[in-house]
């Protein structure tokens, strides 16, 4: 299934023809949106997207691969620039193999790493040859009644 068929909301009524690029999409249409390799290998699907709450952006997609019917899949925190979006076959490609993604730092559904840390921030960033969206510090966004 493709984000095409999971637009509730018609978001992309307009835009079906073959290899149209939307500008803004939608992310709950995203999730579950298949990712294949440059081999044409299937890498596994989006859970999940990581949003910076000070800047608005992406920041990551979450990956799953392996397992099997959701049990024992491994979940990969992929860098957003790390992906692109295939419009003629309405999928993403990460431009990793089997085994690279098998070796990438990953985790459980269980256990989430700190995002927000910079060590961490920084591996993730270099094991997929990307850059972090912006080199700012983050700040608390935690809402204070003043009380």
């Amino acid at each position: 299934m493709s984000y095409l068929d999971r637009d509730a909301y018609g978001i992309y009524k307009n835009s079906q023809t073959i290899g149209s690029r939307p500008q803004l999409m939608g992310a709950n249409t995203l999730i579950g949106e298949d990712v294949y390799n440059r081999e044409e290998e299937s890498l596994g699907d989006i859970k999940e997207f990581m949003l910076d709450v000070k800047t608005g952006k992406v920041s990551y997609a979450v990956l799953s691969f392996g397992g099997f019917l959701g049990i024992g899949d491994k979940l990969f925190a992929v860098p957003w620039h790390a992906l692109q979006l295939d419009y003629i076959n309405n999928r993403f490609v990460l431009n990793v193999s089997k085994e690279q993604l098998k070796n990438a730092p990953g985790f459980d559904k269980d256990h989430w790493p700190n995002m927000t840390d910079p060590i961490w921030e920084k591996e993730i960033n270099s094991y997929y040859g990307t850059r972090p969206l912006s080199n700012t510090t983050r700040v608390n966004t935690t809402i204070s009644s003043g009380l």
